[in-house]
């Protein structure tokens, strides 16, 4: 039975695949890791070299807005994380101290010069934190822009629960290679499934704040978008890595010691999803807000920013804050001070 159904989604793939058009170039760079790439964009110049981290579901061009801006002073890089855009699928599972190692490897692959000012939205703040955590040498200061926090609640089967809590006490997987654990090919339900799904929400449309970004990049928004997956679904680990940030930040004052943070936070609030009320999502929202502006408690050299205007995405809504704070964590960085106020 192995090669018929072997046939059955090859076949499947190739329909899919081939309803897609052809990728366009990638702005930046492919560098090679070892049998798999990851998409690399960076320009300007100076040092320390900025890197900007992007959300779960978002790419390396939703930060051109900033990018542009900062490359008018320093050298700043973007990427998209393993399977994302122009970027190979890679090692399975892809933890965020995967992926963290993934862009350090780039970096220096591609010639880019330590140490570096880390900035990330989202889920790419964890991801920028576990950088930080794993490689302080590198890291010359941070930047989290509306960052996911450690004890974050998010709707599950229907449920509000603390990710964390949903560890299954499981050791974390150390950082892969391509030979030791290869991405799998989607299986043909995953394609189906991701095609029913296309037919059902229908193609991917420009909201807001995409409809901030120049024409050229909403057109790489929506060829982006539309990708179906290169790989299969792995192991997830994500509740497990929440879990021991979490712990790690109890117990530990102060981590990241003495290095230049900046923490943004959003401050408008986005419309309440589905199936929850206004009084629940007026909660969450609160709870979340506390929770992110207790990032400055990483470091002994911090500084908190509440953005009123902006959204999640305070990349798109708001770069001007965004550079800023890059620009004094980097200022602050290079003259080994206290970041301002």
């Amino acid at each position: 039975m192995r090669k018929p159904i072997c046939a059955a989604v090859f076949a499947f793939a190739c329909i899919v695949l081939a309803q897609q058009e052809p990728a366009p170039a990638p702005p930046g760079r492919l560098v090679d890791l070892g049998g798999y790439r990851i998409h690399l964009n960076c320009s300007g110049g100076g040092s320390p070299t900025v890197v900007l981290s992007p959300g779960g579901g978002s790419f390396s061009f939703h930060w051109i807005l900033v990018q542009q801006k900062v490359s008018a002073f320093a050298r700043v890089c973007s990427y998209d994380r393993a399977g994302s855009a122009w970027s190979d699928p890679g090692p399975q599972p892809l933890t965020m101290r995967q992926e963290a190692f993934e862009v350090r490897r780039a970096l220096e692959l591609a010639g880019e010069r330590a140490p570096y000012v880390l900035v990330g939205q989202s889920l790419g703040g964890l991801v920028m934190r576990v950088f930080a955590d794993r490689s302080p040498r590198d890291t010359a200061g941070l930047v989290l822009v509306d960052a996911t926090s450690p004890d974050t609640t998010l709707g599950m089967r229907g449920k509000l629960v603390h990710v964390r809590e949903q560890a299954k006490n499981r050791p974390i997987p150390e950082v892969q290679t391509i030979e030791t654990s290869p991405p799998r090919p989607p299986s043909a339900d995953e394609l189906k499934q991701w095609a029913d799904f296309r037919k059902q929400v229908g193609e991917p449309k420009i909201s807001p704040p995409f409809d901030r970004l120049p024409a050229a990049i909403q057109e790489l928004h929506l060829w982006a978008s539309s990708l179906p997956p290169r790989a299969a679904e792995s192991d997830n680990y994500f509740a497990e890595e929440l879990a021991q940030m979490y712990e790690q930040t109890q117990r530990v004052p102060a981590p990241l010691g003495d290095k230049q943070l900046v923490t943004i936070v959003a401050g408008r609030q986005d419309p309440a999803p589905p199936g929850m009320t206004q009084g629940q999502w007026d909660a969450l929202t609160a709870e979340k807000v506390q929770e992110k502006r207790g990032y400055v408690r990483l470091s002994h050299n911090s500084k908190f920013v509440f953005d009123a205007k902006s959204g999640h995405s305070v990349h798109l809504d708001d770069p001007d804050t965004v550079v800023d704070a890059i620009r004094d964590v980097r200022t602050a960085a290079a003259k080994q001070s206290r970041i301002a106020q």
